[in-house]
C-alpha cells in the first residue's frame, strides 16, 4: 500500500529541523523495538544537516542496531568536499555509537572502479540485496529523508533524466548532472517504493515553487519529487517559506 502525502508546516528551519529529528527518533526506536534493527536512508542538503544534527543531540537510541543507506551520492574522491557522507559523518555519525560495518558509503570514484561508474552503482545494489537477505533487491527501509532541489529533483533524480524511467535496478548512475558535480550514484524510484517512510525535508523559499508542483500533482518527469510513496506514510515536511505557495 502506498500512501498520499502529507504535509506539516513550522514556523522556521531550526523549528523544522528539530520536529524531523524527533519524529525519527520515534520511528528508528519504534523499529528497533519491534526487529531490533532498523534501516535509515540519508541524503544531503543544508536542511537535511541540521536535521542529522538535532537528530545527534536528541535522547539516546541502539545506533548500533541501525544500518545507515545513502539516497545518493556524488561520484568524486572519498575526500572531497563534493561527497554527502562527510557532513553527515559530522554531524551524526561521529557523534553516536554506530557500528562502522552498518554505515553504507557509496563508492567514492577512487574505490576502484574508475570511469566504470555503472560498476559502482552494482556493486552497491548488490550491497543492498545482500542486506535485503535475498527476500527483495534492498531492504525495507524504515526511513528515507529526502531533500527538494528547486528544479523538484530528488536524490539524483533529476527532470528529463533517464534514471526515472528505470523499473528494475536500485541503484543506477547519473550522468550529465545539471548540478555540479555531474557524475552521480542514485537510488531509484522502486529502491524508494521499499520505503515504509518518505520524508520529504524542504526549507526556504527557494523551494516554494517545486514544493508546490509536487504536490500540486505534477508530472514525474517534470518534478520527480512528485513520485515517491511510502508504504505507510509520506510526509512533507517543511518550514513556512517553503510551504508559501501551497494552498489553502
Amino acid at each position: 500500500m502506498t500512501t498520499e502525502p502529507e504535509v506539516v508546516v513550522e514556523e522556521s528551519a531550526t523549528a523544522l529541523a528539530d520536529r524531523v529529528a524527533d519524529l525519527a527518533v520515534a520511528t528508528l526506536s519504534a523499529a528497533l523495538d519491534e526487529r531490533g534493527v532498523a534501516h535509515l536512508v540519508i541524503t544531503g542538503g543544508g536542511i537535511l544537516e541540521k536535521v542529522l544534527a538535532a537528530l545527534a543531540a536528541r535522547k539516546p537510541i541502539d545506533w548500533s542496531q541501525v544500518h545507515v543507506w545513502w539516497g545518493d551520492e556524488r561520484y568524486v574522491p572519498a575526500d572531497s568536499a563534493d561527497r554527502n557522507d562527510l557532513p553527515a559523518k559530522a554531524a551524526l555519525l561521529d557523534q553516536v555509537a554506530v557500528d562502522p560495518s552498518k554505515v553504507h558509503r557509496m563508492p567514492p570514484s577512487d574505490a576502484g572502479f574508475g570511469e566504470d561508474v555503472e560498476a559502482a552503482a552494482a556493486s552497491y545494489a548488490a550491497e543492498l540485496a545482500e542486506a535485503a537477505a535475498g527476500h527483495a533487491e534492498v531492504p525495507t527501509f524504515d526511513l528515507v529523508l529526502l531533500g527538494v532541489g528547486p528544479d523538484g529533483h530528488c536524490a539524483s533524480l533529476f527532470p528529463g533524466h533517464p534514471a526515472l524511467h528505470e523499473s528494475a535496478a536500485s541503484v543506477v548512475a547519473v550522468h550529465d548532472s545539471p548540478k555540479p558535480p555531474p557524475t552521480r550514484l542514485s537510488l531509484t524510484f522502486p529502491a524508494l517504493d521499499a520505503a515504509n517512510e518518505i520524508w520529504f525535508v524542504a526549507s526556504g523559499d527557494g523551494k516554494a515553487d517545486a514544493v508546490s508542483r509536487a504536490l500540486g500533482g505534477a508530472d514525474f518527469t517534470d518534478v520527480p519529487s512528485a513520485r515517491p510513496r511510502g508504504r505507510e506514510h509520506t510526509l512533507w515536511l517543511l518550514d513556512r517559506d517553503a510551504a508559501a505557495k501551497l494552498r489553502g
